[in-house]
């Protein structure tokens, strides 16, 4: 009598939030956990984007806005990838969410069928595969090994390319691995894409302005394929927005009239406040942009730099967002105080229970291989974080 609808028993649940969840009971029991599961940053929403959200409110913006969001916000956002991409958008192709991750999910509720395939290269956001099955499609997995720095080739993607393949998501810079695609790259993909006119491609770009190379590139950059390029955007990474929850897409018009019928019917229009400080968000001065952006960079050298310390861990040099993916399949097998790991679950549950650092294992993204760890947080959390790391792995023989 008490069943879920199969819909519901088809997906996971979050491995991210349940180690928060698991971080959270052992602090509670007095444990001094360093928590370096959550993907979000530690700084505070800059003060002039609350300034005009507590405007918002004594201004009386309370009530239903439109589905897709406030005309004056989607026309910041228009600015914005005018002025900061070189992309031209109408305010008709914006569609504001309650987040970027509802962003996703609307665009993949309202373009994929039961059967189509859904392109998803490997590491992933937890999520995605989880969004495809719950439209009843089907997720195709692209396996890119940190010796590829986490990114497929546009040989990997004509591979996997089949009559039934309906989109690619495409997560630059990434969670969980910090990678980025540069421009050339993308080219290299998006010709691969040309000979597949079906194939619709989601760019999730929330990490855009987290990034080490100087500059983001964008799928929708190139006139021959915008056309089939959904941009996924918001607030919640760049500007430490993360409980404000608005997100967007930038799409064409027949993408962004589905995705308003469909959130018309279940969510309606964002939070009316919370829309008016993204607006200031986007409009306003960016200095607060750089400034976390130059401490992630510096904290990111300092936890590549202790990873490498490590032996037994495979690290790279991510360009962007704020994580380190790295390798530790050597540890599997090895023993330590009756624990034997056998994968990077083991490991995470390990480090948490022994070394009292959260991290998440790498099967929730597909590569079991490795694991993540989020550095947005503070440089002194990241020493004594790695030191724990470092102390547990040295304990397994």
């Amino acid at each position: 009598m008490n069943t879920l609808s199969d819909r519901l028993n088809r997906l996971s649940p979050s491995a991210t939030l349940a180690m928060s969840q698991k971080s959270s009971e052992l602090k509670a029991q007095g444990i001094d956990i360093i928590n370096m599961s959550v993907g979000e940053p530690d700084f505070n929403t800059p003060d002039h984007i609350k300034a005009a959200a507590i405007k918002a409110v004594e201004d009386n913006w309370s009530r239903y806005s439109p589905v897709p969001g406030y005309p004056e916000l989607k026309n910041a956002i228009v600015a914005k990838l005018k002025n900061e991409n070189g992309l031209d958008y109408k305010p008709s192709q914006i569609l504001c969410s309650n987040g970027a991750k509802q962003s996703v999910c609307n665009t993949i509720m309202a373009i994929i069928n039961a059967g189509d395939e859904v392109i998803i290269p490997t590491p992933y956001w937890v999520s995605y595969p989880q969004m495809v099955l719950l439209a009843e499609g089907t997720p195709v997995f692209i396996d890119a090994p940190i010796e590829q720095d986490f990114k497929i080739t546009p040989e990997q993607l004509e591979a996997a390319i089949t009559p039934k393949t309906r989109a690619l998501i495409l997560c630059s810079p990434s969670n969980p691995t910090g990678s980025v695609y540069s421009k050339k790259e993308l080219e290299a993909l998006k010709n691969v894409l040309l000979r597949h006119e079906r194939v619709i491609v989601i760019a999730d770009e929330i990490y855009e302005h987290i990034n080490y190379v100087g500059a983001h590139a964008s799928m929708a950059s190139f006139d021959d394929i915008k056309e089939r390029v959904v941009v996924i955007n918001g607030v919640s990474k760049a500007y430490a927005m993360t409980g404000w929850r608005i997100g967007f897409i930038a799409a064409p018009e027949w993408v962004v009239k589905g995705c308003n019928k469909l959130q018309g019917q279940y969510t309606s229009g964002p939070c009316s406040v919370s829309q008016k400080a993204a607006e200031a968000a986007f409009a306003g001065d960016q200095q607060c942009v750089e400034d976390m952006r130059q401490a992630f960079e510096r904290r990111k050298n300092l936890i590549v730099r202790l990873a490498k310390e490590i032996p037994g861990l495979e690290v790279n040099n991510p360009q962007g967002a704020f994580y380190l993916f790295p390798k530790c399949s050597s540890f599997f097998g090895k023993s330590a105080e009756g624990r034997t790991i056998n994968n990077s679950t083991d490991l995470a549950m390990y480090l948490l229970e022994v070394g009292h650092v959260a991290t998440v294992g790498g099967d929730a993204f597909g590569s079991p291989e490795c694991f993540r760890m989020s550095y947005a947080t503070s440089d002194e959390n990241i020493i004594e974080a790695m030191k724990r790391i470092k102390e547990a792995l040295g304990k397994l023989k």
